[in-house]
């Protein structure tokens, strides 16, 4: 019984931290979005789905060809409210 204790304590000391929403928005709803250099698809499904972010420092990308990227460092702590970023790329002239 005491070693069953014992594992359930070391359990709880090992939680992960939470997350802190991004929501997103904008256009051209098929430019694609990446969090960290890593691609997550395009902003209709990120802004369908949201995404969650740990603590820490997160590289927010939007980028289509034809238009000039966004590009945003979004800094979140445990327990901060959901992000919220509203992107609209502009088109490159030609």
């Amino acid at each position: 019984m005491a070693a069953f204790a014992l594992l359930l304590a070391s359990c709880q000391i090992q939680t992960q931290p939470r997350t802190t929403s991004l929501k997103m928005g904008g256009a051209p709803r098929d430019a694609r979005v990446s969090v960290d250099d890593q691609k997550l698809g395009a902003l209709a499904f990120v802004a369908e789905h949201g995404v969650a972010l740990p603590p820490g420092r997160h590289r927010v990308t939007v980028e289509k060809p034809g238009y000039f990227p966004f590009d945003k460092l979004v800094i979140v702590e445990e327990g901060d409210p959901p992000v919220t970023l509203s992107v609209t790329l502009e088109k490159v002239p030609d």
